[in-house]
């Protein structure tokens, strides 16, 4: 009796553990799910951010360190004796800025490849390898490493603009998860994701500009303790501002007045290499997947000469084609703020010793200054890009005409004005940019790496003209980037005037992916997660209009949450409804063909 009671007992416990929970509650499940979903979305746009702010913090500081130590006559003779330190930093300077003339042939391969994650871990590991070069300086170490760089950074910067867009597209399928159009991968409606790229771009920029602060630390803590005096360095400096030609003519080839310790270079290069091997561990470690495993599949199975074509037949948009100014604007108006106006205003006027506090307010501004771009909330597109333009050409004007005397301390209220309200027009200029072009492409998963590849492109190509017109006349330089700013303003209010007229656009189609891989489930042809376009022959047929944006996403949505992992309480269920209907329809068509010949 006593054993029965014992086996009822356990009978009951059992039923009670396996049967149905009266405390369970699936839709509380379900948003618990969801919200750790949106919390990790969110880890992800700051870890990017931090990364990209670290990673460029210790690429700009080591630079700035390396090119003023190599200047100096003393150090160089001291040091090195004959190396050759200044051609080596010619031709290192050349590899960073020429090398990524040829990247749109290779940055969407690159990211199609190895992924939106694992290229900008990649990325930040190669400037880990040129600060370690730095150990030794010689030739054969810092040149190649200098290249490794001009390599890889459009590709870096497609990847982190592609990351951000993509993780606001994310969070927008994590808040509306309950939305059939989600739940069944379809594409997203036009302008559904438009808040979230807006307040993400915004993140991501206030907290990278925050680079161009932390960049001058070495310059602040270990060489301003070892310049020479302003007149011993501006002894020669005849004339600045407007009035010069190339960036201080004159400037002394001593500027410092001791040599710093080998040892303490050396502190500052493994705290530098540290930092770096920071930022990559948390681009490996903290940053999610930009994509679903079968989507990133999709992307790579469309076949490498169309990945390698597309970047050029997107250039056929007639939007990113309105845009290039502004690309190579951008590019501009940021070398010009740490070269030419921190150089031949601020150094010539002020003296070496405030180039770090020149810097650093141009930073801050732009970092404070990055959240205007949340205005875009509730006004159009186009007003940072524009206020941005006004800001700068009003300063453009102002440097133009502004007159300017050497070793002028009295001058440092009005050019720290300058470099803030500088800070002001990137920071419009720059996360404006880069959230246009979000809002324009917003719903085109497929697309992202090849936009960014395209900006960043530009961007690069500014960068090197830059590098080429070092030794123009001031105003000169100037008057460029006054006509490439009005230019860019006309081509921009041109893209929007044919938007507001619904001018159509040409769009490549992306050809649909083509699976080597045979007898996985999701790789069936009833059963796949196809995220290409209409066009499965692989040719490009261009779109006219809205319609040529439409991509085929009706075929096997319902497993696509089971196929690539997503572990949510509702994602399985629909799965299993999806499996049972499919199976019932396959048993139903097989009773009516054993059916027929009976008939």
């Amino acid at each position: 009796m006593r054993r029965r009671c014992h086996f009822t007992c356990i009978s009951l416990q059992m039923e009670e553990f396996l049967g149905p929970q009266a405390e369970y509650n699936e839709e509380e499940e379900e948003r618990k799910y969801y919200r750790r979903k949106r919390l990790g979305v969110i880890k992800n746009v700051l870890a990017a951010s931090f990364g990209a702010m670290i990673v460029y913090s210790v690429y700009m500081g080591l630079l700035q360190m390396q090119l003023i130590l190599h200047y100096d006559m003393t150090y160089r003779e001291v040091k090195y004796s004959n190396l050759g330190l200044e051609d080596i930093d010619r031709k290192m300077l050349m590899g960073i800025n020429v090398t990524p003339i040829i990247s749109l042939l290779y940055t969407p391969v690159l990211i199609r490849f190895l992924g939106t994650k694992w290229m900008m871990f990649l990325a930040s590991g190669i400037y880990a390898l040129f600060v370690s070069t730095n150990y030794w300086e010689r030739y054969y170490t810092l040149v190649p490493s200098a290249a490794a760089i001009g390599v890889a950074i459009v590709p870096f910067w497609a990847s982190l603009g592609n990351y951000i867009t993509r993780m606001a597209q994310q969070y927008y399928e994590y808040v509306n998860y309950r939305e059939e159009h989600v739940q069944e991968q379809k594409k997203l409606p036009k302008g559904a994701c438009h808040r979230y790229i807006i307040v993400f771009q915004s993140v991501f920029s206030s907290i990278f500009n925050l680079s161009f602060v932390f960049a001058e630390f070495p310059m602040r803590f270990v060489l301003n303790g070892h310049l020479n005096t302003n007149k011993h360095i501006l002894h020669s400096v005849k004339t600045c501002g407007a009035n010069i030609t190339g960036l201080i003519p004159g400037f002394n080839t001593t500027i410092l007045e001791r040599l710093p310790r080998s040892m303490l270079l050396i502190e500052v290069e493994s705290i530098l290499m540290g930092f770096a091997f920071l930022a990559m561990i948390i681009f490996l470690l903290l940053c999610g997947a930009a994509y679903r495993p079968t989507e990133e599949i999709d992307l790579r199975s469309i076949g490498w000469g169309n990945i390698f074509q597309l970047p050029f037949k997107h250039l056929r948009d007639y939007r990113l084609r309105l845009l290039c100014p502004f690309f190579i604007y951008s590019g501009f108006e940021t070398m010009f703020a740490v070269t030419g106006f921190s150089l031949s205003y601020g150094v010539c006027v002020l003296g070496l010793d405030k180039l770090w506090l020149l810097i650093v307010v141009y930073g801050l501004s732009c970092s404070v200054f990055s959240s205007l771009s949340l205005s875009l909330l509730y006004f159009p597109r186009w007003v940072c890009l524009v206020a941005g333009a006004a800001v700068h050409v009003t300063l453009i004007v102002v440097l133009l005409a502004l007159p300017l005397r050497p070793n002028n301390p009295e001058m440092l209220g009005p050019l720290l004005v300058i470099s803030a309200l500088w800070g002001l027009g990137s920071a419009l200029n720059k996360t404006g940019v880069s959230t246009v072009l979000g809002l324009l492409y917003a719903e085109e998963k497929e697309r992202l790496d090849f936009v960014y590849a395209i900006y960043h492109w530009w961007q690069a190509i500014a960068i090197f003209i830059v590098y080429l017109w070092s030794n123009l006349p001031m105003r000169a330089k100037l008057s460029i980037l006054l006509a490439t700013l009005l230019v860019a303003c006309y081509c921009y209010w041109l893209m929007e005037r044919r938007l507001l007229k619904k001018v159509s656009f040409r769009l490549p189609r992306i050809p649909r992916p083509r699976h080597k891989v045979k007898g996985y489930r999701y790789l069936e042809e009833d059963n796949s997660d196809e995220s290409g376009s209409e066009n499965s022959d692989g040719e490009e047929e261009d779109g006219k209009g809205d319609g040529a944006e439409e991509l085929d996403r009706e075929g096997g949505g319902g497993d696509q949450h089971a196929a690539s992992g997503d572990s949510s309480p509702a994602a399985a269920r629909r799965a299993a409804e999806v499996h049972h209907r499919r199976r019932d329809n396959v048993q139903a068509k097989e009773g009516e063909s054993e059916e027929r010949p009976g008939g």
